[in-house]
């Protein structure tokens, strides 16, 4: 599991993928979340602005990430 450390919160979950590298762009990382590939603590998201808060864990393509507030 892989500790994402953000600076504020909320962060759209979107951004988190884009900027943690695991998709190109933020229309990419959109496209697949409507798609119902990633989950966010255990459960299918679908909403491309879902807030995620400290504590959450994301999942996508087998790689977990852990959100940190600093």
């Amino acid at each position: 599991m892989r500790i994402v450390e953000i600076t504020k919160e909320p962060v759209e979950l979107y951004k988190i993928l884009k900027f943690e590298g695991l998709v190109s762009s933020g229309g990419e990382a959109k496209l697949l979340i409507g798609d119902g590939q990633v989950l966010v603590n255990g459960a299918v998201e679908t909403r491309r602005r879902k807030k995620i808060m400290n504590g959450d864990v994301i999942d996508f393509r087998g790689e977990k990430l852990h959100m940190r507030l600093l």
